[in-house]
């Protein structure tokens, strides 16, 4: 949420900013007492009663744990983008957008965040061209239409990223593939951003069993893993619909079973 530029589809908001959502979302947690601690999670550990959450720096314990760690953006796996990442490439239009005022930038992918992220970035760069390997969008038809009839907005069909280029400070563009005639050119640009697909951030996770082949955290409708006492929430889930109106959801009804089994507990 904190990465992604303007949401229009969540109730009560004609638009807003995603962090600008995050933070209200937030804000009436802390009334409630709610904490929050900073740290990257090493390991679930299942103790029985209790659970223990290993983090670079400090260790929790609880009687119940909600995962709610989300995605990151996928990487194309190309040479030269970790070489250019910073320096170029990226995958927060919403965090990077505003350093690229009057260029022209490539934005890799075709559905949803690919389309809604060139349409921001079209107030700052003076051209955005959208790569994608098929010959037409996967965005929502409402997206597609308002990226088509803006003027700052073109299409490489059918086209791969098959190397990023550049020199010692930045990238300067990049080579491109047609997947349907292998031809290859090279494309100028001063920037890049890529949005190709979402990893789940459950690497801390894997060896606990509550994961599928793919990362995914498995469930039942109640967000329960197979786990006694941990839930999982949200884009990090096994699940058909990744929006925020689903994770939200997914929260509510973890919270009220986090309730029901410590209630539970007390009784034993």
């Amino acid at each position: 949420l904190n990465n992604t530029a303007e949401v229009e589809n969540y109730p009560g908001f004609d638009r807003i900013m995603g962090p600008d959502l995050a933070d209200k979302m937030f804000r009436p947690l802390e009334k409630f007492g709610a904490k929050h601690a900073y740290g990257i999670v090493n390991e679930l550990k299942d103790l029985g009663d209790y659970k223990e959450i290993v983090t670079d720096s400090e260790v929790y314990q609880g009687k119940t744990v909600i995962i709610a760690t989300g995605c990151e953006h996928r990487h194309l796996g190309v040479k030269g983008e970790t070489e250019f990442a910073g320096r170029g490439v990226s995958y927060c239009a919403v965090c990077d957008g505003a350093f690229f005022r009057s260029k022209k930038l490539l934005v890799i992918g075709g559905g949803d965040s690919a389309v809604e992220e060139a349409l921001f970035l079209t107030q700052f760069a003076s051209e955005v061209v959208v790569v994608h390997r098929r010959d037409e969008l996967r965005a929502q038809k409402v997206i597609q239409e308002r990226a088509f009839a803006n003027p700052k907005i073109s299409f490489m069909w059918d086209s791969v990223v098959e190397e990023i280029i550049g020199n010692q400070m930045m990238m300067t563009g990049a080579k491109i593939r047609n997947v349907k005639t292998d031809e290859c050119h090279e494309e100028t640009a001063d920037g890049m951003f890529i949005y190709v697909g979402l990893d789940p951030l459950t690497e801390a996770f894997k060896n606990t069993g509550i994961t599928n082949e793919d990362g995914w955290i498995l469930t039942d409708e109640l967000m329960r893993t197979n786990i006694p006492g941990v839930y999982a929430v949200g884009d990090v889930r096994e699940k058909h619909l990744r929006q925020i109106t689903t994770a939200v959801g997914d929260g509510s009804i973890a919270g009220q079973q986090v309730f029901n089994y410590l209630e539970e507990q007390k009784d034993k």
